[in-house]
């Protein structure tokens, strides 16, 4: 997303009425209205009766809807396109339900910004260890990476590594996609138990998810037992403060084996001013939100809390433009020691 520069009052007026088409996207979600249309095609009038609204709103719910390409017309009926009948439409097998309701959870979050920000504490939410909320942030989460983790990994080059330790990985989609595309690479899970029964049910649908096993463990309070020779540490860093960060930083050192890999994919700041990119800033706002501490930070920080905790160079692994979840979002460190060869690789895999 790019940045929107405010110069003129003009610029000002069209950034805060931005709000108007997110708000009619959330309205036709609270209504099922995709669901509703599903594969056919209804009337304004047929519509409102189903979901027991008043035709007038709908009319012009649904004209607002085709300008922006979700809905077609014809003739007096609509009908979905293709991301309406598909992801937002939950008789649909690829339908993103729980990603869809942690997006409507966070218009009520943001309303609340004004307050959070006067009284510098989040607001106040289920407990993240609850096992029901923790199931539905998981399958949302692996709802969000389903588009991103396939092309990220491809571009991830692991050097014939053995073992990778996907952290606090919930779902597992990283850790399934590294498996997919690496035969004889094993991986381990390690997140709260509830999260890990949903990579656990992901995991069974695929037949690479046997080379999967489970860690349940607190990582923020407990060091990580064994050793590994690559660690994806994927959409976490943000969660928590600086201290908390750089104290998990050492343990994960003593965690990889000589000359492993630790990955880091998360919303890095890249400029000095941590102004850009928008989209790393503007999630900064959902952390101020939601957790006690979290943050984005800048890349060149999280580089010097690395080589702080004793690992060696940082660098930022250049993805192709679009295909990760954050612009300029991954940095990888190699921990001290000679790199150990695996097994696989001395036998001449094809791996990367």
């Amino acid at each position: 997303m790019a940045a929107a520069v405010i110069r003129t009052f003009e610029d000002f007026r069209e950034a805060v009425s931005r709000f108007r088409l997110p708000r009619i996207l959330l309205t036709a979600l609270e209504l099922k209205l995709f669901t509703a249309i599903g594969t056919g095609r209804r009337t304004v009038p047929a519509l409102a009766r189903r979901l027991r609204v008043s035709s007038r709103g709908l009319e012009i719910l649904c004209r607002n809807l085709g300008s922006a390409g979700l809905l077609l017309r014809q003739g007096e009926a609509y009908r979905n396109g293709p991301l309406a009948r598909t992801l937002l439409n939950a008789g649909h097998r690829l339908h993103r339900g729980a990603y869809l309701d942690l997006i409507k959870s966070q218009w009520d979050d943001w309303s609340h910004l004004t307050k959070v920000v006067r009284r510098g504490r989040p607001l106040p939410f289920e407990n993240p260890d609850e096992p029901a909320y923790r199931k539905r942030f998981s399958w949302a989460m692996h709802q969000r990476a389903l588009d991103t983790a396939r092309a990220v990994v491809a571009q991830v080059k692991l050097h014939g590594a053995g073992t990778l330790l996907d952290l606090g990985g919930g779902p597992g989609t990283y850790a399934l996609e590294f498996l997919a595309r690496h035969p004889s690479l094993k991986a381990t899970l390690c997140d709260r138990a509830p999260a890990l029964e949903v990579g656990r049910a992901i995991a069974r649908s695929v037949r690479h998810g046997t080379r999967l096993s489970y860690l349940p463990l607190d990582f923020m309070k407990r060091p990580v037992p064994g050793r590994y020779d690559v660690i994806w540490f994927s959409n976490v860093l943000h969660i928590y403060g600086p201290a908390e960060n750089q104290r998990l930083f050492r343990r994960l050192r003593c965690a990889l084996n000589p000359g492993g890999r630790l990955f880091i994919h998360d919303a890095f700041l890249l400029d000095r001013n941590g102004f850009h990119p928008a989209e790393a800033n503007l999630f900064a706002v959902t952390m101020l939100l939601v957790t006690e501490r979290g943050n984005t930070y800048r890349a060149d920080d999280t580089a010097r809390w690395l080589r702080a905790a004793g690992f060696g160079p940082v660098r930022r692994v250049r993805l192709r433009p679009g295909t990760g979840d954050w612009e300029g979002g991954l940095l990888t460190a190699r921990a001290p020691g000679p790199h150990r060869r695996s097994r696989a690789r001395r036998r001449g895999s094809a791996q990367n």
